[in-house]
């Protein structure tokens, strides 16, 4: 029997009080939006949204072939970098889009509003399923569950919303890309990414971990460079951190990280691949501002929407199967950014 969770475990791992928890589970004002994510996000980590077993009698799976075609939504998150302007999200949306025309089915972007009722325009019931692309709010998911309407996420998941999910063979990818930085001679690795940002990051960083310990060397994280501070901010700390680091190559969380290290390292007056070598992740910035072709990993992500569609049907054939993350191969890329 599945153990209830109580509003004090929630508030004892969260760190806030039982008040605050309860304002934020029923929805009321008290709590800033900060903490009231923070509190979801615990609360499906502890399985409290999940209270109710998914899981009935086994059924065979059914063919999707038999669902007719209708609205699908594509919902991108109220974040800058991430719209279909982006290189990364903007194949991906490509690809969800020209399968969907292949099924006759008719698209809406979406655009996550800053308000709990995400489809106040529209209506719910006209709608077939959604298509999330990226980090979307706790806040905004528990609405969308309400709804009852499949979904499929892209590239990031939610302990409070159990739902399908496509993702890049992270752990694989960033394996084979660390094997070969290793078998070139390079020993020494600083992994540059906000580990406990998105899923995938923190995959990517697992396997960067995981293959050094394998081969018995240091993982010396520095906290700058594997926090929050790598981001969008990351170059105003670059000077400083470049001076207290020098590892034989910075395994960068994606290509535009890696850009950017090549810049700060560029500005020392170090040169790439010659004293420091950079990796990137994604293969978007093939062509840069340094003229360096970079070693990363090739994502195919118009194939991820592609692929993104084809599970969202299976789910509308298949509504009480278990859920399923869909993992999509890489290809590792070695360029001039390393010797």
């Amino acid at each position: 029997m599945r153990e209830k969770i109580t509003i004090q475990q929630i508030a004892e791992l969260a760190g806030v009080s039982k008040f605050a928890v309860s304002r934020a589970l029923s929805g009321k004002s008290g709590v800033s939006n900060e903490t009231r994510e923070k509190i979801l996000k615990v609360a499906g980590q502890l399985g409290y949204f999940n209270r109710k077993s998914s899981a009935g009698a086994e059924t065979a799976p059914q063919d999707d072939g038999a669902v007719k075609p209708g609205t699908i939504v594509v919902l991108f998150p109220n974040i800058q970098y991430q719209n279909h302007d982006s290189p990364y999200w903007g194949p991906v949306f490509d690809g969800i889009a020209s399968r969907l025309s292949q099924r006759g089915c008719d698209i809406v972007m979406l655009t996550e509003p800053s308000e709990e009722k995400v489809f106040s325009l529209l209506n719910p019931k006209a709608i077939q399923g959604i298509i999330t692309l990226g980090v979307i709010s706790t806040r905004i998911l528990l609405e969308i569950k309400r709804l009852d309407i499949p979904v499929v996420m892209v590239d990031y998941e939610d302990p409070a919303f159990l739902t399908d999910t496509v993702f890049v063979d992270n752990i694989s990818s960033m394996r084979e890309l660390m094997l070969r930085l290793i078998s070139r001679g390079y020993k020494s690795f600083q992994f540059v990414g906000d580990i406990r940002s998105v899923p995938s990051f923190r995959d990517r960083w697992i396997a960067f971990r995981s293959v050094l310990e394998e081969f018995g060397m240091e993982s010396r994280p520095h906290p700058v460079l594997t926090g929050p501070e790598s981001g969008d901010k990351l170059w105003k700390h670059l000077p400083t951190v470049l001076d207290e680091v020098r590892p034989d190559v910075f395994v960068c969380v994606n290509d535009i990280t890696a850009v950017e290290v090549i810049s700060g390292l560029v500005r020392k007056g170090r040169k790439v691949p010659d004293d420091c070598g950079v990796t990137g992740f994604d293969n978007t910035h093939a062509d840069n501002e340094h003229g360096l072709a970079l070693t990363t990993v090739n994502v195919d992500k118009e194939w991820m929407g592609r692929r993104a569609v084809d599970k969202l049907f299976w789910r509308l054939a298949n509504r009480e199967a278990r859920k399923e993350k869909t993992l999509i191969a890489a290809d590792v890329i070695m360029g001039n950014s390393t010797r």
